[in-house]
């Protein structure tokens, strides 16, 4: 029968057992800092990639809201083809059908898509058509960048939006009624021959070039699968050797980077979009020491013209004018301030201080301009 020990000493020693295996395990496996990042978030593998599908067909089942054939030509001719292919000779006929229109049809085929498998399917209107509610597409071949067709696609359309109207010419519509999306609407019928495990040699592609983050992915590689397996190749490619371990399975060799922290930087860069007014800046932003003041000189000018109208008894002759009033006043912003940025300042101290001077977007965005025209913003301005 076990007994439970009660011994001071035991117990001391126990503890202290304990506090140095914490101690170790803290040592072989330290805690990943905060802004460590997986390698699948940041890199492309080469020969892992979508292609782009695009293909051209008729949408059949409308009602009424089809394109006008004697205005859309391609729509007639692709019509007058589909019938003969059925067997239905409609030459010299005047078509004036409503219920049918032509589409383009865009999808992405996935890396490694195996023949049978199903993807989606983007339609989207061509000619004059008002909607696609209700609308099934015709059997349509997609064809990929070197003319192969890769996919067929076919199948009833979802359309996100609507259009009404009435006979007075008032129209409500939502959303765009002339695109739809048909789920799982393509089937893949021909597969993209690749060999992955057949490369003896891979490369990774960062999604954001830098040189720093490539130098800590290509260091994270070595340390975890073995010396000299990677090197730095540019700010944006990362060249990794296939070990001998791995040999004939480079998709598990894949499998084991992705799952790889690094620690990414990103260089000191203020994104400005113009026409919404807005500002995105990184981390790294800093700025010398800088004093910042806004304020215009506004004038105001108010026009109150007032109507002088002859009295009871006026004299005769008498008649009603207008009086102008002017009234001008000049805003100096005697209450603006001027904030004070240190050397160094960071991204919080730079919004904080000109959030102080209650500094809008837009007057934000001309701040940033001028203090970068003076010198003292460490940070490149990308304007959009």
């Amino acid at each position: 029968m076990l007994k439970r020990l009660h011994h001071p000493t035991t117990a001391r020693s126990l503890k202290s057992m304990a506090m140095l295996l914490l101690a170790c395990a803290a040592l072989i496996f330290p805690a990943h800092p905060a802004e460590a990042a997986r390698v699948k978030d940041i890199v492309t593998f080469e020969g892992i990639r979508d292609n782009i599908l695009l293909g051209y067909g008729l949408v059949v089942g409308l009602n009424g809201t089809g394109d006008k054939l004697q205005n859309n030509a391609f729509t007639e001719q692709s019509l007058i083809a589909f019938l003969e292919r059925q067997g239905v000779n409609t030459r010299g006929t005047d078509l004036k059908t409503r219920n049918v229109a032509a589409v383009t049809i865009t999808a992405t085929l996935p890396g490694f898509a195996r023949a049978g498998s199903k993807i989606d399917v983007s339609v989207s209107a061509m000619g004059d058509s008002k909607s696609l509610l209700g609308g099934t597409l015709l059997a349509t071949p997609l064809y990929g960048a070197d003319g192969e067709v890769y996919a067929v696609a076919q199948g009833a359309l979802a359309v996100g939006g609507f259009e009404a109207s009435g006979d007075s010419g008032t129209s409500v519509t939502k959303g765009v009624p002339t695109s739809a999306v048909i789920s799982n609407g393509g089937i893949v019928e021909r597969e993209i021959d690749f060999e992955l495990n057949a490369m003896p040699a891979i490369k990774l592609a960062l999604r954001n070039p830098d040189l720093s983050t490539a130098a800590e992915l290509a260091d994270a590689i070595n340390m975890n699968i073995g010396p000299g397996t990677a090197s730095m190749v540019d700010p944006a490619t990362i060249s990794v050797l296939i070990p001998p371990s791995y040999e004939g399975e480079v998709a598990m060799l894949l499998a084991d980077l992705e799952k790889l922290e690094v620690d990414t930087d990103q260089p000191a860069r203020i994104v400005i979009d113009e026409a919404s007014g807005t500002i995105v800046m990184g981390e790294n932003v800093r700025i010398d020491r800088v004093a910042v003041a806004q304020g215009n000189l506004v004038v105001r000018v108010e026009e109150t013209p007032q109507v002088s109208q002859p009295g009871p008894f006026a004299p005769e002759g008498a008649e009603t004018v207008v009086v102008p009033r002017t009234n001008i006043s000049v805003d100096e912003n005697s209450d603006a301030k001027m904030a004070v940025l240190e050397p160094g300042a960071t991204l919080r101290e730079l919004v904080n201080g000109l959030n102080s001077l209650g500094v809008g977007p837009r007057d934000m965005i001309t701040i940033l301009q001028t203090i970068k025209a003076a010198g003292a913003l460490q940070a490149d301005i990308e304007t959009r």
